[in-house]
């Protein structure tokens, strides 16, 4: 009975015991059935007796492999490249063979021939090898429509990757008493009622005085409990607007579809400039009024520079300024304030979603966020610009700051600040910064020197999150979500 005592075995495990004692091994199913408990409450006593050392549970994984609707296709008929082979017998023009069979599948099998040797291209003409024996592929293939699957071979892998078998994992539990399970079931097991959890009736009642209570392991593991929290992304954006609104700034909003005015021509780039290319841009069928009273002396700036410049020269075209364009950078938005409200002072800053056609990496994504901010005052200067955006860094926890030369079309002189990341022994560029030129802020009406920045919100988040992947801040990974830290 000592023994029995020592492991505190609750009912549910003595049945699991005394019906493991009865046969060398067990599957989940026959095991509750044999028990008489369902299969979660026999696993789950199973487990627990494994955890004392008193069964083992071993577990093998099998691999299932069954043909895709395509796959069927063709077992039935052959593989693309096989079809179009045995009908070919003597060359044929790849313009006839697209008339024979769908493009589509031709488009599939002539890579396959010329892979298997069973073809080559020469010009506009297919020439048959003379070879085509059968494959490992075929006669996998062969295998499963016949429903045989124990002799499957590695070309296997190939068909999975062409999207015409299917690879599902089959697993296994096999559950064994072992010798110390033995010794324990023979030292005689007898259930008696127990209290697994009290409540105040037990308690009135005093039938908890002459009954078992089911002892508590309080070294077991508890289940983890994630609390609810803002996505790691969302708390960044929302700590930057935090820093911004206590520097005193104003946050603005702005469409996400403008006009080529005010996403470049009220910027000062030229209506030739590589920017407004298709590569880098999304440009939309549509297009809008312009502002009129900005026009002319618009106009006059890029046609002639108005005084201050020679300007682009050429001819300024309204009609390319009407057109619309999915913002490249929410400077369109900080722009259009700026000439909505021309007297100083003026900070404001928005931190939102721009678009360019980027190809995806891990350092690129054609949608990102942007913090753009502006400062307008009289007399307020470069030196300026540099404080305000290393108090900005040094809030978000960066120590080294510095600002090394750059060129923007729209500002001068320009900067590109950085960070040093310890962690990576080198210094980041972050964003670019500058003075708006004269070009670009006489035109509408501003007097007094405008500082301006626009920086990448998602690489702060790379840094600052530990990320090399981009793409992970927009993954809905729900197991890095729970555990990031709340910082």
């Amino acid at each position: 009975m000592s023994l029995i005592k020592e492991f505190n075995l609750t009912n549910n495990e003595k049945r699991i015991l005394q019906t493991l004692a009865r046969k060398d091994k067990y599957s989940p199913d026959e095991l509750a059935a044999s028990s008489g408990l369902n299969i979660e409450a026999a696993m789950q006593s199973a487990f627990l007796l494994a955890e004392k050392g008193i069964c083992e549970i071993t577990e093998k994984s099998t691999a299932i492999y069954s043909l895709t609707k395509e796959g069927n296709q063709y077992a039935q008929n052959g593989l693309p490249e096989r079809q179009i082979i045995n009908s070919l017998n003597d060359p044929l023009p790849l313009s006839d063979l697209k008339k024979k069979f769908p493009p589509q599948m031709v488009g599939i099998a002539l890579g396959w021939l010329r892979r298997k040797n069973w073809a080559r291209i020469e010009g506009d003409m297919i020439i048959p090898a003379g070879k085509a024996g059968t494959g490992e592929d075929e006669g996998i293939l062969s295998l499963l429509k016949n429903g045989q699957s124990s002799e499957i071979g590695e070309a296997v892998i190939e068909l999975i990757k062409r999207n015409l078998v299917e690879k599902t994992e089959k697993k296994t539990r096999i559950i064994k008493i072992t010798d110390k399970g033995k010794a324990l079931a023979s030292a005689g097991l007898s259930t008696e009622e127990e209290i697994a959890q009290l409540t105040p009736t037990i308690i009135k009642s005093g039938a908890w005085k002459n009954a078992r209570i089911r002892p508590y392991n309080i070294h077991t593991p508890v289940k983890p409990v994630y609390g609810a929290k803002l996505h790691p992304y969302q708390r960044l954006i929302n700590e930057m607007r935090s820093i911004f609104l206590e520097m005193g700034f104003t946050e603005i909003k702005g469409d996400i579809v403008q006009s080529s005015f005010w996403n470049f021509d009220a910027l000062f780039q030229p209506q030739d400039h590589p920017a407004r290319e298709m590569q880098d841009t999304f440009h939309l069928d549509t297009e809008c009024d312009l502002p009129g009273e900005y026009i002319a002396p618009v106009k006059k700036m890029h046609e002639k520079g108005a005084g201050i410049s020679r300007g682009w020269g050429g001819t300024w075209s309204e009609d390319i300024a009407r057109k619309q364009v999915l913002r490249t950078h929410t400077t369109a938005v900080t722009i259009k304030y700026l000439a909505d409200h021309p007297d100083p002072p003026v900070k404001a800053f928005c931190i939102d979603r721009a678009y360019r056609r980027e190809a995806i990496d891990p350092t690129h994504t054609p949608e990102f966020e942007q913090l753009e901010g502006v400062v307008m005052d009289k007399g307020v200067s470069f030196k300026n610009l540099l404080g305000c955006l290393t108090e900005f860094y040094h809030r978000m926890g960066f120590d080294e700051v510095r600002f090394r030369p750059g060129y923007f079309p729209y500002t001068e002189p320009s900067v590109e600040p950085e960070v040093y990341i310890e962690s990576r022994g080198k210094w980041v560029e972050l964003g670019g910064a500058g003075v708006f030129r004269k070009e670009v802020t006489l035109p509408l009406g501003i007097k007094h020197p405008v500082l301006a920045w626009g920086l990448g919100v998602s690489r702060v988040a790379m840094l600052r999150l530990g990320l090399k992947d981009l793409r992970e801040l927009y993954q809905s990974d729900i197991d890095w979500l729970r555990k990031s830290t709340v910082i």
